[in-house]
């Protein structure tokens, strides 16, 4: 039997269920490998498809728009590297309105200098970017809200806490706010019209992908792994069987989460459909998919779907609660992208470096709209997936630009080429939180850390995450000797802990975010 390729694509949605749909390339199985790929030649370049779209939507040239990606996967590294090291005065990365200029807030005025001194523009702020963590989380954590709020995420930009209302519903989202326990000087209220929801159609006379009860369904593809293929989570539940563009049987949906804390999907396929490192960008061209690295909320950033084709816009912002009608999904990356019905669970794209999956929206492609989209690192940490990457790389190369091209981050055994170094001293059965008894942001993928210990005590590591319940331990290093700490997870605000079991001395701790 025919191999079949499952090239990245998304195709319409139909049939009956109101939130199941499924996907497929639609060139899938229909050319050999590197047949009709976009050129992709050394570092810095970009597919002339995505640059194309890029001047459509963004009105940049080409070199802008290679300036841009450059800049965005730059702004990445440093924005990761401060929020580690500067801790819990960290309130948060964005690329301004050129897209080429980088600001980092600070809670603390001492480390502007430090900000300065990677080549970004310091913005002294009121509140951290983990306090406004806290205070979504509140909103999250409501027993109800009123129906004509759509949404709210943190805008790092303003240093507040965004509720998306409906017109006329300002004071009820204050109320609601303040009822959380959100202080109203945290607090912005943005008025509007829009109703998001997932992105599928119901259409009887279209191609079906997957049986449901009472009719069919599809969607998109979003990107191929190792396994399968990731896609949305609305696209599907545990046990769903799916089939591809020839109607031959394709695969299984293995975990599916929607709504709730993601809208992620996972499919994994049988032996004939053989997973690759492209996009389709639906004008017969296959866009390369060279790593994950997550680009900055200012970003540039470009989407494909079966119904619209590719479409760019800006990363808006990040760890966005939307709600939808079958229930709301957190943190989502709201973007001014527009896409339609049939483009849900498809890929995005910031250069060569995969961002996420198509979750839902409102508007059109005609006159505009907004879209989210569910985080790909995320989805693959929680999944424990590996992203199929061109080159044979393993899903955190660079991106599109000659400032782009990413490195693997350091061992954990390598402790003294860890990015961020702390010291401290403690006595037994005595504690430590670092980095300097606060916390700092992490994007989700591996974190690394080391501790080296004095000789003769037994200091244990502990990685924690912040969560509605306070800090809870996601990972631990224990025993005696140094020690080393690896854990893939979500995106959060994080800490690590030492403890001096036994012994006393002085300790050095190393760690390195996605």
């Amino acid at each position: 039997m025919q191999r079949r390729r499952i090239a990245v694509a998304a195709v319409v949605a139909t049939g009956v269920a109101a939130a199941v749909a499924f996907t497929v390339p639609s060139m899938a199985g229909t050319t050999t490998p590197g047949e009709n790929a976009a050129p992709r030649a050394d570092r810095g370049d970009v597919a002339p498809q995505l640059l194309a779209a890029m001047k459509r939507d963004l009105g940049v040239d080409a070199d802008q728009a290679r300036a841009r990606l450059a800049r965005s996967a730059w702004a990445s590294r440093v924005s990761s590297t401060l929020a580690a090291t500067t801790g819990s005065t960290f309130g948060g990365a964005w690329l301004a309105d050129d897209g080429m200029t980088l600001k980092i807030a600070v809670t603390d005025a001492d480390a502007r200098s430090r900000v300065r001194a990677a080549g970004a523009v310091p913005v002294l702020v009121e509140r951290s970017e983990q306090a406004l963590d806290s205070a979504k989380q509140k909103l999250d954590a409501a027993r109800s809200a009123p129906a004509d709020l759509t949404g709210w995420y943190v805008d790092v930009s303003t240093n507040k806490v965004v509720v998306v209302a409906q017109p006329g519903e300002t004071e009820a989202a204050r109320t609601f706010a303040a009822d959380a326990g959100v202080p109203g000087d945290a607090l912005r209220v943005q008025i509007s019209k829009a109703q998001p929801k997932p992105l599928f159609d119901v259409r009887g006379a279209d191609p079906y992908f997957i049986a449901l009860a009472g009719g069919t369904a599809r969607c998109s593809i979003g990107f191929a792994v190792t396994t399968g293929f990731v896609t949305a989570g609305h696209c599907g539940e545990p046990g769903d069987q799916t089939s591809g563009f020839n109607q031959q049987a394709q695969g299984t949906v293995e975990a599916s989460v929607f709504p709730g804390d993601a809208d992620m999907g996972f499919v994994q396929v049988n032996g004939d459909w053989t997973p690759q490192p492209v996009v389709n960008d639906f004008r017969g061209n296959e866009l390369p998919v060279a790593g994950s690295t997550e680009a900055p909320v200012g970003a540039a950033v470009c989407r494909s779907g079966s119904t619209t084709g590719t479409f760019c816009g800006t990363i808006l912002a990040k760890n966005q609660t939307v709600r939808y009608p079958e229930g709301a999904v957190t943190g989502l990356t709201r973007t001014d992208v527009c896409a339609e019905g049939g483009d849900s669970g498809g890929p995005w794209l910031s250069g060569d470096q995969a961002q996420g999956v198509t979750s839902g929206g409102s508007g059109d492609c005609t006159n505009g709209g907004e879209t989210f989209f569910q985080p790909i690192n995320e989805i693959l940490a929680t999944n424990d997936l590996t992203l199929v990457t061109a080159g044979g790389d393993d899903g955190s190369g660079g991106s599109g630009g000659d400032e782009g091209s990413g490195s693997e981050p350091p061992a954990a055994s390598d402790c003294t080429a860890l990015p961020v170094q702390r010291q401290g001293a403690l006595r037994s059965r005595t504690a430590q939180a670092q980095p300097d008894g606060g916390a700092f942001r992490s994007g989700a993928g591996a974190q690394t850390a080391c501790l080296d210990a004095p000789d003769g005590a037994d200091f244990d590591l502990f990685l924690q995450r912040f969560t509605g319940r306070g800090f809870q331990t996601v990972a631990r290093a224990t025993g005696d000797g140094d020690k080393e700490l690896t854990f893939d997870g979500r995106a959060g605000t994080y800490r690590y802990v030492v403890l001096a079991s036994s012994g006393s001395g002085n300790y050095t701790l190393g760690f390195a975010t996605p």
